[in-house]
């Protein structure tokens, strides 16, 4: 059975560039998968004051703003339709709209109903950070981040960030289709950055891989005051992998949750592919 991705594709206030659609299609090729584009069209409540409406014609804004975001919408999906033909996976298209403030609930309510999703970033981009944070902690689904502005490397390489926690162990659990077509799988401790649960966490994981027929080294690695998101990229870097592995965690329980260090560096300094899950 094959995968089936979603991709969320954003319109507004900067849009998902049509330049991604290559990264999409090439991660689908890369896992034999299906791809469901998911259109986010931005919606914008009318201003309340008549008086507003006469000065400046907030309706005809309003409705150019709305145009804009589904001609950017239909611009990407038609480039990603064209980046699909050469994949064996299936593309099928669904356009929504809605409040800004609501949208990321949308996405993260359509990623019941897939396997992985796709996320592009870019640095001081709100809107998409606002809707991978939805999805990390909402959708129970794992999501595979990805600079929108860097060319996808191959992923024969993989590090998982290993902790011992739940969470990591969740992430490398939905790794699973990148982990088994890697050629190299290095798993990471970072040492001095919080207690690990035992002695050799790393050494336990590498033979849990191992009876699945994946072989993995184990690797630690000293923060030295770095954030952890820092540290675990440029680790990445330095041993050439082409994605990461980790467990998305939050401090709070509640709804508005304090993301923890690695999962808020991460949004916000993506520098290579992670997959995250919650």
């Amino acid at each position: 059975m094959k995968l089936d991705i979603l991709v969320p594709i954003h319109t507004y206030p900067n849009g998902t560039p049509v330049e991604f659609t290559g990264q999409v299609a090439a991660i689908a090729r890369y896992l034999d998968a299906d791809v469901h584009a998911l259109v986010l069209n931005a919606d914008f409540p009318q201003a309340a004051s008549a008086l507003g409406n006469m000065l400046i014609d907030v309706p005809a804004m309003i409705g150019g703003a709305k145009a804009k975001c589904r001609e950017h919408g239909v611009a990407v999906a038609q480039a990603l339709e064209v980046e699909m033909g050469a994949a064996s996976g299936r593309l099928r298209t669904t356009h929504v709209e809605g409040f800004t403030g609501t949208l990321a609930g949308v996405v993260s309510n359509f990623a019941h109903y897939h396997d992985l999703v796709l996320i592009g970033l870019e640095p001081g981009d709100v809107t998409p950070q606002a809707t991978a944070e939805s999805v990390i902690f909402g959708s129970g689904k794992p999501t595979l981040l990805v600079p929108q502005a860097t060319p996808i490397a191959a992923f024969d390489h993989v590090m998982i960030a290993w902790d011992g926690s739940r969470f990591a162990a969740r992430a490398v659990s939905d790794a699973r289709d990148f982990l088994e077509r890697a050629q190299t799988v290095t798993i990471v401790l970072v040492i001095d950055e919080k207690a690990l649960p035992d002695d050799n966490p790393g050494k336990r994981l590498a033979e849990c891989l191992a009876r699945r027929g994946i072989t993995a080294t184990v690797a630690q690695v000293q923060g030295r005051g770095r954030p952890v998101a820092e540290t675990l990229q440029a680790h990445a870097s330095e041993i050439g992998a082409g994605m990461i592995v980790m467990g998305g965690f939050a401090h709070s329980r509640m709804r508005d949750f304090v993301l923890g260090g690695a999962t808020a560096g991460i949004l916000k300094d993506l520098r290579l592919p992670v997959l995250l899950s919650h």
